[in-house]
């Protein structure tokens, strides 16, 4: 961990402004952000002796165990009148132990040990927060700093449980560094399981984290681990900030997932979700003190009208306190490696994105609609997550591409590293939708696969969870369909469509890692054309858990073509890892040919030739390429193990002609296959990167 620094560095917005001209204009609302950081980091200083301590705030919050046993509660609740302690350690006495009212509406409480010296409350028992309202209601609340929450099996409502075992789960593998190349396995837990129920971490432990490992993925990102009342939400519904969910297991389990990951060199990304916040107020943060202000804004701005959600006052000194300190809290407790930002365009605007279209004029990220609270906010977690871990990864979930929000906070951007390039798998789908094969506009693809801000990083995907949720499709379900569930054999001869499917899946894949972004993301079970939509149980059908899993059992079906997909994601990412195009400068495209159907460029001296012609194959098709020598072919869509035709000989040797071409300095001449892709490297290049 690096020593905290108490300010950023000296504004650099020459840099941003030399890179984009066009900025100029707003350069004023650039140091205006970063003036009122400054302001924020001085007054956390001068107010808490810093961020450091600051955001070690759920070490005094909630309960607290202290040396000699006694217990130390504290919480953050302005426009109560009382606060009581209740639980199963008082027999559920509602007025038996008072909180006392400190100044800036905190409330503290002590309860000394048991006469033989253990805690008071026990581990794993009940407790609740008996709120005194100035209207004279009496409300039961789970304290927002509870660390674990549960339900009894046929409750709706979660309860407050005291989480202080006799073993807690000790980390053994350190945190690995941060990868050059990010490829993400986007996972949920609870799914990653071929039987219908809720999976668990020790499965995902046992089961899932060495499949993620021979994939190639380095990352993964965790979603629906902050406790959430409703299943069928994918987590994005909080309740309990710093819970790990209890449907899963218990937090140490959670703990072991995490430091098993960390020993098979993977590091894990939180989805956390600080855009909003559920409106239960028997379980979660809403109305805690009585109030509908305490964590969010009054009514109506502390509503999202399309999520029925509830949005934080991010100007509150508390607020910023606890949404600061569950970011460390998930860093420290549990050892990930960082964050993606869920909802981050709902933040950055008062309007929230809603019933906006983002045109890409300058003047739709600056202004009155922009939150500015919201903006600091995000700024300040980054410099302070990037401060206390210089390998800290975030990712922004940004669908409105304002600029700056990947450059470092110095330059007035938001720092983050990465954000997701949501407009690829958009495109995707459209594709599939609304064309056929022969009326694809490869010019349009490669503009959508490259149109990205310039020293911003990406992270590229073709499907995410979004997409494959039901009422919508996964791409594998737009190219074949039904006849996933009766002609996927292997034993058989393929169909035209399967042929089709299995063919462009791949290309579609490929062709975004490699052209799309800085980083690469997969949703779970979409590596092998996953054959069902995801849809969690709910009362629309019948509580059915058929959908909310992943059937991996079919790829211990070697018969089934699953695993063929599966070995082309494989030796796609393990192609990468060996040479590193992630990591490279942005692709040099030498061709997008309309009528040949045929894709070509290179990046970070590896080429990749993409033929997505239905029915055309070229012999002795010229393409270009930079640097001179021999050149063999390293991955080939068209390979039998991928379900592939197997049309290409391996052994052949491409040496380079110095006959410029396409804004090349050298060529060569290959066969490319209809409905195929292939990766060729220079033998005579040391790929170490």
């Amino acid at each position: 961990m690096a020593d905290p620094e108490d300010n950023v560095a000296i504004p650099e917005f020459s840099c941003l402004l030399q890179m984009d001209p066009h900025l100029k204009t707003y350069e004023k609302d650039f140091k205006r952000r970063y003036e009122l950081l400054q302001k924020q980091l001085l007054q956390l200083e001068e107010a808490e002796g810093g961020f450091e301590q600051f955001t070690r705030s759920y070490q005094n919050f909630g309960v607290q165990r202290r040396p000699d046993n006694s217990l130390f509660f504290q919480e953050w609740a302005p426009a109560a009148e009382a606060l009581f302690l209740t639980g199963d350690f008082n027999g559920w006495d509602k007025f038996a132990h008072p909180y006392t009212k400190k100044e800036f509406g905190k409330w503290e409480l002590v309860l000394p040990p048991k006469p033989d010296k253990s805690p008071a409350v026990d581990h794993n028992t009940k407790l609740k927060v008996v709120v005194h309202t100035n209207t004279g209601e009496r409300l039961y609340r789970i304290s927002p700093w509870a660390k674990y929450v549960n339900r009894e099996e046929k409750s709706v409502i979660y309860e407050w449980v005291h989480w202080d075992p006799p073993q807690l789960y000790s980390q053994i593998h350190p945190r690995p560094k941060k990868p050059t190349s990010l490829r993400i396995y986007e996972a949920h837990v609870g799914i990653a399981s071929p039987e219908g129920k809720i999976a668990s971490y020790t499965n995902f432990t046992t089961n899932v984290l060495p499949r993620i490992k021979d994939l190639g993925y380095n990352c993964i990102q965790l979603m629906a681990i902050m406790e959430h009342a409703y299943y069928a939400s994918f987590g994005y519904q909080i309740t309990s900030f710093f819970a790990a969910s209890s449907r899963y297991g218990t937090p140490e389990e959670l703990k072991q997932l995490i430091d098993v990951a960390h020993s098979m060199g993977i590091v894990v990304l939180l989805d956390v979700v600080h855009s909003h916040a559920s409106k239960n107020t028997e379980d979660g943060l809403n109305a805690f003190d009585g109030s509908d202000s305490c964590f969010f804004h009054a009514l109506p701005r502390g509503q999202h009208s399309l999520w029925d959600s509830r949005l934080f006052n991010y100007s509150s000194w508390e607020v910023l306190r606890f949404l600061l300190s569950n970011l460390r809290w998930w860093m420290e407790e549990y050892c990930f490696d960082g964050f993606r930002f869920d909802g981050v365009t709902s933040m950055m605007y008062h309007h929230h994105g809603i019933g906006t279209g983002f045109s890409g004029d300058y003047s739709e990220y600056f202004g009155l609609q922009v939150d500015e609270d919201s903006l600091v906010y995000l700024m300040l977690a980054n410099h302070i997550l990037h401060t206390l871990y210089p390998d800290c990864i975030t990712v922004a979930e940004d669908v409105s591409g304002m600029p700056a929000v990947c450059r470092g906070v110095e330059e007035g951007g938001l720092g983050f590293d990465y954000r997701l390039a949501m407009a690829i798998p958009d495109k995707w789908i459209q594709i599939l939708k609304e064309f056929k094969d022969e009326d694809w506009d490869m010019g349009n693809i490669v503009h959508t696969l490259t149109n990205r801000r310039y020293g911003e990083k990406c992270i590229a995907y073709a499907e995410s969870h979004d997409q494959a949720l039901v009422g919508d499709k996964t791409l594998a379900f737009w190219l074949m369909d039904k006849e996933m569930y009766t002609n996927m054999s292997s034993l058989v001869p393929m169909t035209s469509i399967i042929d089709r499917g299995i063919q462009i899946h791949k290309m579609i894949r490929l062709i975004t890692h490699g052209l799309g972004g800085e980083g690469y993301l997969n949703f779970i079970g979409n590596e092998f054309g996953h054959p069902e939509w995801l849809d969690f149980p709910r009362e629309g059908n019948n509580e059915s858990y058929h959908y909310a899993r992943r059937q991996f059992n079919l790829l211990d079906m070697e018969h089934l073509r699953y695993c063929q997909l599966y070995a082309f994601d494989r030796d796609m990412n393990r192609t990468e890892d060996k040479y590193g195009w992630l990591a490279a400068a942005p692709a040099f495209i030498s061709a997008k040919h309309e009528e040949d159907k045929v894709i070509v460029f290179d990046r970070g001296n590896v080429l990749f030739i993409f033929n997505f012609h239905p029915t055309k194959s070229f012999q002795d098709y010229r393409v270009a390429v930079e640097v001179p020598g021999k050149y063999k072919i390293k991955l080939d869509s068209d390979m039998v193990q991928y379900g592939g035709h197997g049309r290409l000989d391996h052994s052949t040797e491409f040496f380079t002609d110095a006959q410029p071409f396409n804004g090349r300095q050298n060529s060569i001449k290959v066969y490319i296959p209809c409905r195929t892709a292939i990766v060729l490297a220079n033998e005579e290049i040391d790929y170490c990167y």
